[in-house]
């Protein structure tokens, strides 16, 4: 069994500091918001207008959906780091799934405009089509997020003959990535903090895992960034003709 050395126990520790410190903020916000509202309801019911009943059940609705993507992300890290997760593996068309994405999304940010951009006969990509719908959830979710309202998200889906790969790129108009920060982001827990970003709720958690589903389905992920926006870029083989049934990984 290899020793673990005083330095590297001491990151173990602080690193698991650090977990348990983000985990307890991200939690005792939208609970605090929630018991907040729901006292006011209570004690108040009679003096609140019905307009102002129904902003605050739609706080508190909110804020237990912002529980439950941070419950379902911790349960989706976990399910990674045991190397327990089953992978089902099908050739699969993409442009189906990001229309899909795309519906979902529209439902959360209904001032965004979705343009999207095919190529002709992009041929199927072999992946658990559940992961590669949440890689471009996350994604999507992500672009609308730090996008000012009523600005254009665009998403392309095209082909690189060179290496027989399918290429999956979502490009949004926000405040942008400094150079030095685009490595931080595909950590666990990792935001970056500026003045804008503080006020957009999340959890840094969305990012590491698509990083870590992106290559676990042997894909590619890169970003591009400006103050004109950032481009996220997905990359995956082509499915070969005998890619045709479904295979099942155990990772």
């Amino acid at each position: 069994m290899q020793n673990i050395t005083d330095e590297e126990l001491n990151k173990l520790e602080q690193a698991h500091l650090d977990f348990i410190s983000t985990v307890s903020h991200e939690l005792r916000t939208p609970l605090t918001s929630i018991r907040g509202f729901a006292d006011t309801l209570l004690s108040s019911h009679d003096k609140l207008s019905p307009e102002q009943r129904e902003k605050f059940l739609l706080i508190i609705k909110e804020q237990a959906n912002r529980l439950i993507g941070l419950v379902e992300n911790l349960l989706t890290v976990s399910k990674m780091q045991s190397n327990k997760e089953l992978l089902v593996y099908k050739a699969t068309d993409v442009t189906s799934i990001i229309d899909c994405v795309i519906q979902i999304i529209k439902n959360q940010y209904k001032m965004h405009k979705y343009t999207v951009s095919y190529a002709k006969n992009l041929p199927k990509i072999l992946i658990d089509t559940d992961k590669f719908q949440q890689i471009l959830i996350n994604l999507l979710d992500n672009a609308s997020k730090y996008s000012p309202e009523n600005s254009e998200i665009l998403i392309k889906a095209e082909q690189n003959f060179n290496d027989n790969t399918v290429i999956i790129s979502v490009k949004d108009n926000g405040i942008g990535i400094n150079k030095e920060d685009i490595d931080k982001i595909f950590n666990k827990f990792s935001r970056i903090d500026s003045p804008l970003t503080r006020k957009i709720q999340g959890n840094g958690l969305g990012l590491y895992i698509t990083k870590t589903l992106v290559e676990k389905m042997d894909g590619e992920i890169t970003v591009e960034s400006s103050t004109q926006g950032s481009t996220f870029t997905v990359i995956f083989k082509a499915a070969t003709p005998e890619d045709s049934g479904i295979k099942k990984i155990k990772e």
